[in-house]
């Protein structure tokens, strides 16, 4: 059927109640269904999925879509039943479905009732799919996340790469390929793959205007995730992670602190994650924390903030996952967290896999951390990268970036840039943005040693400066267009005809101060117990002496009261209530209303004369103080169960499960674990080491213990003693 014999409109408004097209919409459906290969490059939350649901509504035949994704095919059959009063014009086929759902969908099919048959390219490789679908009357095939099928894209899937020769033995039918993202390279390799380079290619902007940019260091990171979602309670978001451990993790301290967050990674059931999708699409749940397996097609308007707890493997990865918000065109807030520590584990997935996959995924991941380093406008650096050049100073969304709402100093750079490119001249484009680096700071890398770069004039002609500088000069005169990387030698620099022209004849260039991201960490504060310095030293010390006056008056060690961690947290959130200060790591409701009047009524004068900003709605609980677990626990220990057989009983070991004794206890709650020292230790044994923390000790180091005794008692005894001593004496 030819686009010229439809009203397009009028079937749009019958179909799915909109009155218009959004962008080049309508020209893709016409092309498709003039029966030409179709290629579209679309942002997410352009519509991309309405360029084959409508045609397959209106074309004879069934269309074939093929998704990657069990989650994303659910939620669009689900929408496309809407349209029917029948169920059967959209199905899946899948690995989820049992025999006679099979039989179910294959029945709708020949009898002509479905209009779009979801398949996972894993299916269609099955010899009874492809006898099947070589049967019956297709209209054309969609191909969906296109982009897995190239290996510059972020989700490259090898199955993807063998579905051409597929298609063509089951129907030599018009293909339409769709993504939200592509970089040029992308682009031609899913064209080239496909066997489409004839393609009509329809390419929207990449630009979301509504979205706001932003970039972290990885410091206190679950605190900083706290303190965001708290200021935006009851809106939508996601929370994206590398593995599946960080995602419980993050998902159970959400829930602790009156967040309401459920996880989603691989790893659960597919029951389980379908359940916990359609919660989230339900608003039954704020909060989904995931791995990158969610999100592909989800059709959620009002997502209203992405995180990324961990930097992504690529920019692709990062603007699909990005793309998730605001796409009902409202706030859409973009916040990552970046260290280049996470780089270094990301590179250390690569090893062992062929040498062109590291190189490719080398160069993906020095992408990414371009963009987390940039001080120049972020959505100019990011539409750069896909190929779009973008006007940061009166372009739609100029101003949504941190970046660009603080600036970073500016200095004339002119003469760096000069040398920068001399230095690429010089080459004749043979090496990487780190190659020279490596010769203007003089350093001996085994590249430089190999190539002989000691040997070139640039050769610690910029040692002035550090290799920091350096790497940005090097980025904004990319941006710039004086450089280009070229991607099919895995971004070796070569020298554009505009880099020429400057070092002929040289402007006035400024360059951005970059972001220093040297200062990050991993080590969340919040799930440990040792403290990491407090940042209000006066307040510490005022603290400490408080402390060991009570002690004094009370005849019991200072740490009895209050450890120096729980100090330190207090410096940091400033409570001036009891019912605050439980909040507090190692405090809980015992202690605050044994201890706690002084300390806050301290905290409150300190507070108030030297005006003091207070995170006051913001007060974080730690996951081991989680209900669930604490009571498990306890319920055990009252019941006298080893302590070995509790550790296994929850997946631990009995060092794990001493440490989270310790933390009830720290917390202020009493627990008696007699009948287990009892079995370890006699009675003089117990009575020498209670008395030395009683009288003895200055503070509650186990190895100051351990020294004291010459080695007589273990780690672990002296540990379980402090524990008896602090649950008697501090509870």
């Amino acid at each position: 059927m030819l686009s010229s014999e439809i009203d397009l409109k009028k079937s749009l408004n019958k179909f799915f109640g909109f009155d218009s097209f959004k962008g080049e919409q309508e020209e893709v459906i016409s092309n498709l269904l003039d029966g030409k290969n179709t290629f579209v490059i679309m942002p997410t939350g352009g519509g991309k999925s309405m360029c084959y649901q409508l045609p397959a509504l209106l074309s004879k035949g069934t269309s074939i879509v093929i998704s990657p994704l069990i989650a994303l095919m659910k939620n669009q059959v689900d929408a496309i039943r809407q349209v029917s009063e029948d169920d059967g014009i959209a199905h899946f086929l899948n690995s989820s479905l049992n025999k006679s759902e099979v039989n179910k969908v294959k029945n709708d099919v020949i009898k002509g009732l479905t209009k779009l048959l979801y398949v996972a390219p894993e299916s269609l490789t099955k010899k009874e799919n492809i006898d099947f679908l070589t049967n019956i009357s297709i209209s054309f095939f969609a191909i969906d996340e296109a982009h897995c099928i190239s290996e510059w894209g972020h989700d490259f899937r090898p199955e993807y790469r063998r579905l051409k020769p597929i298609i063509k033995a089951i129907d030599n039918v018009p293909i339409i390929a769709l993504t939200a993202t592509a970089t040029p390279k992308v682009q031609n390799d899913i064209q080239k793959n496909l066997g489409m380079l004839d393609a009509v290619v329809f390419k929207d902007s990449f630009n979301r205007s509504n979205l706001y940019y932003e970039v972290k260091p990885k410091k206190n990171v679950q605190k900083e995730i706290i303190r965001f979602i708290k200021s935006r309670i009851g809106k939508s978001g996601i929370i994206y992670c590398l593995s599946r451990k960080k995602v419980e993790e993050i998902a159970q301290l959400l829930q602790v602190n009156g967040i309401s967050s459920l996880p989603y990674h691989a790893g659960l059931d597919a029951n389980t994650r379908a359940k916990h999708q359609d919660m989230f699409l339900m608003e039954e749940a704020d909060v989904i924390v995931a791995t990158i397996a969610f999100g592909m097609g989800i059709d959620k308007p009002d997502v209203r903030f992405v995180i990324h707890h961990d930097i992504p493997k690529s920019l692709e990865s990062y603007y699909q996952e990005t793309g998730r918000a605001g796409r009902d065109g409202g706030e859409g807030h973009c916040l990552a967290f970046y260290s280049y520590k996470d780089i270094e584990k990301l590179e250390n997935f690569l090893h062992g896999k062929p040498i062109a996959e590291q190189e490719v995924g080398h160069q993906l991941l020095q992408e990414v951390v371009a963009y987390s380093e940039t001080s120049i406008n972020r959505r100019k650096f990011l539409l750069h990268y896909f190929g779009e050049e973008f006007d940061e100073i009166n372009g739609p969304g100029a101003k949504m970036c941190d970046n660009s709402q603080n600036p970073k100093e500016k200095i004339e750079g002119k003469s760096s840039v000069k040398t920068a490119l001399e230095c690429v001249k010089e080459t004749k484009g043979k090496h990487k943005v780190k190659y020279f680096v490596s010769i203007l700071t003089g350093t001996q890398t085994a590249e430089i040693k190999t190539y002989k770069g000691y040997e070139s004039p640039f050769f610690k002609k910029g040692n002035d400066f550090d290799d920091h500088y350096w790497h940005a000069v090097y980025r904004q005169v990319i941006v710039a267009g004086l450089l280009k990387k070229e991607i099919e030698s895995y971004g070796t620099l070569i020298l554009t005809q505009k880099g020429e022209e400057f070092i002929n004849s040289p402007y006035s260039f400024e360059l951005i101060k970059e972001h220093d991201f040297s200062d990050t960490d991993d080590d969340d504060i919040l799930l440990q117990q040792k403290g990491g310095g407090a940042l209000d030293e006066k307040l510490f010390n005022m603290l400490k002496d408080l402390r060991k006056s009570i002690a004094t008056k009370k005849k019991i060690p200072p740490f009895v009261i209050f450890q120096d961690p729980s100090l330190e947290e207090m410096t940091i959130q400033y409570p001036i209530s009891t019912e605050e200060l439980q909040n507090i790591s190692g405090v809980g409701s015992g202690k605050a209303l044994r201890y706690g009047k002084p300390f806050v009524e301290l905290i409150s004068k300190y507070v108030t004369e030297n005006n003091i900003d207070r995170i006051q709605d913001f007060v974080i609980k730690s996951i081991v103080n989680k209900s669930g677990q604490k009571v498990n626990l306890i319920t055990n220990i009252d019941r006298k169960l080893p302590l070995e057989d509790i550790a296994k009983s929850q997946g631990k070991n009995t060092e794990d499960i001493i440490q989270d004794i310790e933390n009830i206890v720290a917390s202020g709650t009493k627990i008696n674990i007699d009948y287990h020292l009892n079995n370890i230790l006699d009675e003089d044994a117990q009575e020498e080491i209670y008395e030395y923390f009683l009288e003895d000790a200055e503070t509650d180091d186990i190895q100051a213990a351990y020294d004291e005794f010459d080695g007589d008692y273990s780690e672990e005894e002296l540990k379980l003693m402090k524990i008896k001593f602090m649950s008697e004496m501090a509870n």
